[in-house]
């Protein structure tokens, strides 16, 4: 038995040692330099916890919900037990830094659920198939599908451990939830994971705060500035990239950086190497050399992010006039001497989409005493709980503030 401090969860233990091997890897340390929240610090700045600490946390719920389950007269083998702690302690290992940054301007068509799995593949192939369980809970390929569904699903410990973890660390108590109470009420019906009629009303408080986490801290505009500002960085020193000009790097991040890599070049076993070499740090200081670049555009929105100089951005409800759009591109490219199109990576719109429960997506369902299951919008009295079934989009516009 190993046994860690988490700073949610107190002592917290793991009894299997293939979990110790696994956490002891390389490829999972790599998660203790990759920022769960990227650039959300620089609003909250007490966000500074990682993907690893995310990643422990939720294999700690899993144990726990596995304990109630088994509880409850459900049978889950020791083989199962030890499947499903694999499949979410892994669930994360294909993030990159600032991953989705990185998605939107480094490499194309790959997201990091697929990386999760080609590097669950990788660490499979080296401890002699004893993922082949866990790998199999996590594609929702094994017979047993609510072990899936507490590895993802709209009830998930994924999501159990970031609410409660992101709100700690973020200090916006508004995401706290009983993640204790919500898995001692988990059941199983019909080889679904379902929640005892007793835990509705932490049901409900889960999803409002899942609403209000999105739009506190995961949606809001100063961090939809930051991360579009580094969206804007990383696909600014692309194009410089390859037209040839010398950029700083790391030598793996300026492997991505001057070469294209899709999906399929990650099934070759150096490009998907080179891709755990990725952390935070590499992004973080080759834009601090960037500040200095003799590219004014890369230099300018490299100051942005390591002097935290953001743009403005405005919140709506409708889509932004294209005439604004134009305006603000047109003051900006006067203003900095630049060119039309260089001045669009400093003025640009897009959309945010906030919906805190989907029926139609994995829904999540009440056990009644007299045996009935009814999804939670149904089963809830509470009028709030099914106004949060709608999605809400809003759109937002960055330029900058001078």
């Amino acid at each position: 038995m190993k046994i860690f401090n988490d700073p949610i969860y107190g002592f917290i233990s793991t009894r299997h040692p293939i979990i110790l091997k696994l956490v002891d890897h390389p490829f999972f340390q790599r998660l203790s330099r990759i920022k769960q929240l990227g650039l959300t610090y620089m609003v909250y700045p007490g966000a500074h916890h990682t993907r690893f600490h995310h990643a422990m946390g939720a294999t700690h719920l899993m144990q726990q919900a596995v304990l109630s389950i088994r509880e409850k007269g459900i049978e889950i083998t020791e083989d199962e037990e030890i499947g499903v702690l694999i499949a979410i302690l892994l669930h994360d290992i294909g993030h990159g830094p600032f991953s989705h940054a990185l998605e939107h301007s480094i490499v194309s068509g790959v997201n990091h659920e697929d990386l999760s799995v080609l590097l669950m593949d990788r660490l499979n192939d080296e401890f002699n198939g004893e993922l082949d369980l866990g790998i199999e809970i996590f594609k929702n390929t094994y017979h047993k599908k609510f072990l899936h569904q507490l590895v993802s699903s709209q009830l998930d410990m994924d999501r159990l451990d970031y609410l409660k973890r992101d709100s700690f660390y973020s200090g916006v108590s508004e995401g706290v939830v009983s993640s204790e109470r919500i898995i001692n009420m988990l059941n199983v019906k019909n080889d679904e994971l379902v929640v005892d009629q007793k835990g509705i009303y932490s049901i409900e408080k889960f999803i409002v705060a899942r609403r209000l986490m999105y739009w506190q801290v995961y949606l809001h505009k100063t961090v939809l500035g930051a991360e579009s500002v580094l969206v804007e960085v990383l696909k600014r020193a692309k194009e410089l990239a390859r037209k040839g000009e010398e950029l700083f790097a790391s030598p793996a991040f300026h492997r991505f950086l001057y070469h294209d890599f899709y999906k399929e070049d990650f099934l070759k076993e150096e490009v998907l190497l080179a891709f755990t070499e990725l952390d935070d740090f590499d992004v973080l200081t080759s834009i601090k050399a960037w500040c200095h670049h003799e590219d004014k555009v890369l230099a300018s929105l490299s100051q942005s992010i390591i002097n935290r100089k953001l743009p403005k951005v405005l919140i709506s409800k409708q889509k932004f006039d294209q005439e604004l759009l134009d305006k603000k591109i047109k003051d900006t490219l006067f203003s900095m001497g630049i060119t039309n199109e260089e001045a669009k990576h400093f003025v640009f719109t897009n959309s945010i989409k906030n919906n805190a429960y989907n029926a139609l997506d994995d829904s999540i369902k009440i056990l009644f005493k007299d045996g009935r299951v009814q999804d939670i919008t149904e089963a809830s009295d509470n009028f709030n709980v099914q106004a949060l079934t709608v999605p809400v989009e809003k759109y937002y516009l960055c330029f900058p503030k001078s």
